[in-house]
């Protein structure tokens, strides 16, 4: 059993690492996707600002729902990278090797969530330039963190799954179309109460809204008295449990079948 394990695992890293090759060829990919959501937050915290329905300094308010939006971000890279891989043939040969059959998911999920961390880090960087401060404490900084990757894992599950279910990477621009009002569709730029009752009942139940003010509330930042915001650190992490528990076998299954 633990040499099976330790298989498993050398392979996953073996994984991980030709998909860190790939950036390392491609870093205007990576680059891309560290900016784009930068460039949202600088936007709406200069140009835009204020944020309807916002009380004290909107910039405290935006940080942590781009936080959060920046997680649901990158969906459509990994679908691309999952459904060019299938395109290629390359997966097939990979399930050919005398590899174990997880290590190609794996490999994909740990490269990715290495990256997610990265862009965790520079838009706190970016936060901090632009005026937003963190008041809470370094343990609660560190839960934030933790649910932000935990959000990034969920989403990075159900992209897997739905470049298996795509196939071809001329599908993804569909899925694009479904992200956008996803991830707007939360409380990361204003807040519900400022919203007519039936869409602001939506946005709270937004597993994004969910960590978006989880994080505010670690970092200080006071919320409003709904239930989905007094609960928001265990929606935060119950939501993306959820979302992995449907997923993730979804994803496998789905795996397993493409060689029958």
């Amino acid at each position: 059993m633990s040499t099976t394990l330790s298989w498993a695992v050398t392979d996953s890293w073996t994984m991980t690492r030709r998909e860190l090759a790939h950036w390392a060829r491609q870093p205007v990919q990576v680059v891309v996707g560290l900016v784009f959501p930068v460039m949202l937050l600088l936007m709406f915290g200069y140009l835009i600002g204020g944020g309807r329905g916002v009380e004290g300094e909107y910039v405290g308010f935006l940080v942590p729902g781009m936080l959060a939006l920046t997680m649901a971000f990158g969906l459509e890279s990994t679908m691309l990278a999952v459904t060019q891989d299938l395109g290629k043939g390359v997966i097939d040969r990979f399930r050919s090797m005398p590899m174990a059959s997880s290590a190609v998911l794996v490999g994909r999920s740990v490269a990715d969530m290495l990256q997610s961390a990265v862009s965790v880090v520079v838009m706190i960087g970016v936060g901090y330039a632009i005026g937003w401060r963190w008041h809470g404490s370094f343990g609660a900084l560190l839960g934030a963190v933790g649910l932000l990757l935990l959000l990034r894992f969920a989403m990075l599950w159900i992209g897997i799954c739905l470049a298996m279910v795509a196939g071809k990477p001329e599908m993804v621009q569909a899925v694009q179309i479904l992200v956008w009002p996803i991830g707007f569709l939360s409380n990361a730029f204003a807040a519900p109460s400022s919203m007519p009752g039936w869409l602001g009942a939506a946005v709270e139940w937004n597993p994004l809204s969910a960590t978006a003010t989880a994080v505010r509330d670690l970092s200080g930042i006071a919320v409003d008295g709904s239930w989905t915001a007094e609960h928001a650190q265990l929606m935060a992490v119950a939501w993306p449990l959820v979302l992995v528990a449907v997923f993730f076998p979804l994803a496998v299954g789905r795996f397993r079948r493409l060689s029958h």
